[in-house]
């Protein structure tokens, strides 16, 4: 099984949770990802990583080796300062 590549993985990631933002980044082993979404309202950042890894079900195990995340809510992500810049590539 080929690794996945970083637009496979926000792709996994859209199919089970529903995002107002998605931005992952990675190399194939490794991947970084920015969710925003309305699910993680009241959540602490465990329940909101588990919920990520809840939408990834068996890939998390089988193809994604490392996964960082930053999960925000709308409101936290439109007060995040740098949210404004374009997604550098």
């Amino acid at each position: 099984m080929s690794n996945p590549t970083a637009d496979d993985v926000r792709s996994f990631i859209a199919a089970g949770l529903p995002c107002d933002h998605l931005e992952v980044e990675g190399d194939g082993q490794h991947f970084f990802a920015t969710i925003v979404s309305p699910e993680f309202a009241g959540k602490s950042r465990v329940a909101r990583h588990q919920r990520v890894y809840s939408a990834l079900g068996d890939r998390m195990r089988a193809q994604i080796h490392a996964l960082s995340m930053k999960t925000l809510t709308p409101a936290e992500w439109a007060a995040t300062p740098d949210q404004a810049q374009p997604p550098h590539h």
